[in-house]
């Protein structure tokens, strides 16, 4: 039998602080001493009779932190992870690290001490020394046409089995430039947070990743093909348009995503109802009174420590957004959640990756190409659109919150260049 006690910081608003009391009769939790502000991780307090083994120790050390990881993952990381893994990345939960950094984290170190024991035979060694970072730069930045002729440059055979097996590898070329830097940062950073001065910034390395790059240019694509227009996010609402409660739920989901300035499918999906605030109503055009609320997003991706950010919706959105609330009886907690084949509506937060599912299930059944959508095609739509319709790139930008003007006026740029005249010369 097994005493367990489950809290969420994604499904209560609070959590109750408890000193547990042992008895000759077992664990019983005292009274609660008070209450306090949520914090980053889910706590089980669990005692069982079997001994058991270190993955099952891993996989429940793993529940501790698992409010910001893939929980559908915990096995497979708690066969792939070392203890010592596990404590860094808790340690990492209790200095307060972003959610979506650390599952990024997670998700680069998996795959690094995957790859570690597929091309050496060992876990990662800390520090790792250069030659292995080399190593790893020259098993995933390499010439696809040289490939042709010589089979033994880049990734060995065996080692790119091994990982496309288990499912850490999806792609049979060479990975992205972007995508390597990303997970040797997360190397770097983990090495730093166990205290240790790895060999990141060395010259060879520096040199050995910018010949890679130079020696197979790549064209950059954008997250997400097509941007989610107005005219597109018509076709998308097209087809949400019963009572029901999938319908209900992904109409608010693509209106409040793409009204509130196209926010990334992590705000979108781990929106709170205590994040909301009624502003006083607004005029609209023809001088009728149109519902408004503010979005309070806290810190986000790019807003420093501390700093609340804040968007607003009104009007049609307000009301998407209320009629789900109210179908799914939903006054606290996560906004978007699953709904099971029975239509019942779970109390669990929706899966960031179901945002990106639902625009692309969508864009389907309106009779478009889904590979060609995505979740950020709302954030890259928003500010196209808003060029369309010739509103003022830093009012667009307050909304988005986009920090950077270089990156938000990329896509004002390729609206005006499309109906500009230096276009229609014929």
């Amino acid at each position: 039998m097994a005493a367990s006690l489950i809290i969420d910081k994604y499904g209560l608003s609070e959590v109750i602080d408890f000193e547990p009391q042992i008895s000759e009769k077992g664990l019983a939790p005292s009274s609660a001493t008070g209450c306090k502000a949520a914090v980053s991780a889910i706590f089980i307090l669990e005692i069982r009779a079997m001994p058991k083994s270190a993955v099952d120790l891993r996989a429940e050390q793993l529940d501790t932190i698992a409010a910001v990881l893939p929980l559908d993952r915990r096995d497979e990381l708690a066969e792939l992870l070392t203890d010592q893994d596990v404590e860094t990345l808790r340690h990492l939960v209790n200095a307060g690290m972003g959610d979506n950094t650390l599952r990024a984290l997670t998700s680069d170190l998996a795959y690094l001490q995957a790859w570690s024991m597929a091309a050496t035979g060992s876990p990662l060694p800390w520090p790792a020394p250069e030659a292995l970072l080399l190593k790893f730069v020259a098993h995933h930045l390499w010439d696809e046409t040289r490939r042709m002729t010589d089979p033994d440059h880049g990734m060995p055979a065996t080692v790119h089995s091994a990982l496309r097996l288990a499912g850490h590898l999806r792609t049979a070329g060479p990975h992205a430039p972007d995508t390597v830097r990303r997970r040797l940062a997360s190397w770097s950073t983990l090495t730093q947070w166990r205290g240790l001065v790895g060999t990141f910034s060395s010259p060879a390395l520096k040199s050995a990743i910018r010949l890679a790059v130079r020696a197979v240019p790549r064209t950059r694509r954008r997250k997400s093909a097509k941007a989610v227009t107005g005219d597109v996010l018509a076709k998308l609402l097209a087809t949400c348009e019963t009572a029901g409660l999938r319908d209900l739920r992904d109409r608010a989901v693509l209106m409040v995503g793409f009204a509130s300035g196209g926010r990334r499918r992590s705000e979108i999906a781990s929106l709170r109802v205590e994040q909301l605030a009624a502003e006083e109503p607004v005029s609209g055009a023809d001088g009728s009174p149109l519902p408004s609320l503010s979005i309070h997003l806290g810190r986000t991706k790019t807003s420093g420590d501390g700093h609340d950010e804040v968007v607003y919706l009104t009007g049609r959105p307000v009301d998407a957004l209320n009629a789900w609330l109210q179908a799914a009886k939903i006054d606290k907690g996560s906004i978007f959640r699953a709904i099971d084949r029975w239509g019942n509506v779970s109390r669990r937060t929706l899966d960031p990756k179901s945002v990106n599912d639902i625009v692309k299930y969508r864009a389907a059944l309106a009779g478009l190409e889904a590979g060609e959508f995505s979740a950020h095609g709302l954030r890259s739509g928003y500010l196209t659109e808003a060029a369309n319709r010739g509103i003022p790139l830093p009012e667009a930008m307050e909304q988005s919150r986009h920090r950077s003007v270089q990156q938000a006026s990329s896509y004002y740029n390729d609206a005006t260049r499309r109906s500009g005249r230096a276009a229609r010369m014929l």
